[in-house]
């Protein structure tokens, strides 16, 4: 049989599972930790002089979100044998646009990260479902099972969903200070985010599979 490194398809056989608050942490775990280290930078470089290579102490929290990113990927490697799409892609974007930074000495290329990250998840999704395929579901599967058109309208929502993100992260970025931005995309992009998969509920609880064969 061969080792898949990527997630299964949806509804495959069942792997071995993870603790959803354990996925949930290893997800935006980097995420709070680059918000916590840029608030903190200075302390960070002072116990860490090494750190004074990367050449600007805004670098700091960048250089502390890659290496958690990896680390994320690492722990759910070990626990799983699997990586999330989602998060591997995300990560790849971090780790690229990081060391762009770096040797530009810019992080406007950092900020522009999640404008194309989140517009490269809208053109795998929207663009699936032009070929018949609900990719979300290759996401989510773990998680909840639906039916077929429960997955596409889902996958259609957060299509859109993630060209909103993109746009709303250009007119962010381009418009505040790099601290403000920071700021926003940890208390302003997580809570849109949360407030999205809340209203999701309702389709989630018509199409569930588990609910039908419960019927």
């Amino acid at each position: 049989m061969p080792h898949h490194i990527l997630e299964d398809a949806p509804n495959a056989p069942p792997r071995k599972p993870i603790n959803p608050l354990l996925k949930l942490a290893l997800e935006l775990g980097p995420l709070v930790l680059f918000f916590f280290a840029n608030a903190r930078q200075d302390a960070i470089l002072k116990a860490v002089p090494a750190l004074a290579v990367l050449g600007d102490p805004r670098f700091v929290p960048i250089a502390v979100f890659m290496v958690a990113v990896v680390a994320a990927l690492a722990v759910s490697w070990a626990l799983t044998r699997r990586l999330s799409v989602m998060p591997l892609v995300s990560g790849v974007f971090v780790l690229g646009f990081g060391f762009l930074t770096f040797y530009l000495q810019d992080e406007t290329f950092f900020q522009m990260k999640p404008t194309i990250v989140n517009g490269l998840f809208a053109a795998i999704l929207l663009g699936g479902l032009l070929f018949g395929r609900s990719l979300l579901g290759y996401v989510f599967d773990e998680a909840f099972k639906l039916d077929d058109e429960g997955w596409r309208i889902l996958t259609l929502r957060w299509g859109l969903f993630f060209v909103f993100l993109a746009i709303l992260n250009e007119v962010v970025w381009r418009n505040v200070a790099y601290d403000t931005w920071v700021d926003f995309k940890v208390w302003g992009t997580m809570p849109i985010t949360i407030l999205f998969t809340l209203c999701q509920l309702p389709l989630l609880k018509r199409h569930s599979l588990e609910e039908e064969t419960a019927g």
